[in-house]
C-alpha cells in the first residue's frame, strides 16, 4: 500500500490527474463524490495539460458503484461524471458504460452490468487498469457498507445490496472485481474523514474499505492534509 498526502483538495485532484495520465489506462472505474468531481473537472479542463495527454477515444469508462436512480437524477454518479468530464472530452460514446440504474429491479441492473463488464473486457474476471474509490465516514467504499452481505460475495462481480442506512438499493462492484484491479486508488479529502481514515489505515480490520486489497496490483491512498490529520 502506498500513501500520498497532499496539501489540499486541489493539490489532491492534481496529483490524481498526474496518476491517471501516468497509468495510461484503457479501462477505468469512476466513483462519485465531490473529490472525484474536482479530478474530473481538472482532466477535462482545456487550460490544463492533462486533457491533451489522455487518449480519450481508447478508454472504456465504468462505475465502481451507482445509486438506484435514473441517469438524469441529481444523485446519479453517472450524471456527475458526465457533466464534469465525459461530455467535455472526445470520449467514444460506445465506450461509456453506465450502470442501467433506471431498471426498477436493482438485481437485474447489477446482473446486466456484470455481463457488460465481462463482454467489453473479454475476461471472466475483468482486470480494470484503474479503479477509483472513495471512503465514507462509516468506513464504506463503493456501495459496500458495514454489515452488508456483499462483504462476503465471492461469485458475483456486481451486486445490488439493500442499504438500510438510506432505505434504498445500491449497485456496486464487489470485492473480487475491485481486488483484481491493476491500480486501485482511494481519493479522500476533508477534516470530517480524519477519524475514519486513521481507523481504516491504522486500526483493527472491521471496515469494508479495509477489505480492498488488490491481489496483483497496486493500492494507493491519496489524502489531503485535513483527511490525514489524525494519522500518526
Amino acid at each position: 500500500m502506498h500513501l500520498r498526502i497532499l496539501k489540499n483538495s486541489i493539490d489532491l485532484a492534481r496529483a490524481a490527474a498526474e496518476h491517471f495520465v501516468a497509468r495510461r489506462p484503457r479501462t477505468v472505474a469512476l466513483s462519485g463524490g465531490s473529490t472525484p468531481k474536482l479530478l474530473f473537472e481538472l482532466l477535462a479542463d482545456p487550460n490544463e495539460p492533462f486533457r491533451d495527454q489522455i487518449p480519450w477515444p481508447d478508454i472504456h469508462f465504468f462505475w465502481s458503484d451507482e445509486r438506484h436512480v435514473p441517469p438524469d437524477d441529481p444523485d446519479s454518479n453517472y450524471r456527475m461524471a458526465n457533466e464534469a468530464m465525459l461530455s467535455r472530452v472526445p470520449v467514444a460514446t460506445n465506450n461509456v458504460h453506465r450502470v442501467p440504474s433506471e431498471n426498477p429491479n436493482a438485481t437485474e441492473a447489477a446482473s446486466e452490468y456484470e455481463q457488460t463488464l465481462v463482454q467489453i473486457t473479454q475476461q471472466p474476471l475483468p482486470r480494470l487498469d484503474l479503479i477509483m474509490l472513495g471512503l465514507g465516514t462509516d468506513g464504506h467504499t463503493a456501495s459496500i457498507f458495514p454489515g452488508s452481505e456483499v462483504l462476503h460475495e465471492n461469485n458475483r462481480l456486481v451486486a445490488a445490496p439493500w442499504v438500510e442506512k438510506f432505505q434504498t438499493y445500491r449497485i456496486t462492484m464487489t470485492l473480487p472485481l475491485l481486488n483484481n484491479g491493476a491500480s486501485v486508488v482511494f481519493l479522500v479529502s476533508g477534516a470530517e474523514k480524519a477519524t475514519i481514515v486513521k481507523e481504516v489505515l491504522q486500526g483493527p480490520e472491521k471496515y469494508p474499505a479495509q477489505a480492498v486489497k488488490p491481489t496483483n496490483g497496486e493500492l494507493l491512498w491519496m489524502l489531503d492534509e485535513d483527511a490525514a490529520s489524525d494519522i500518526k
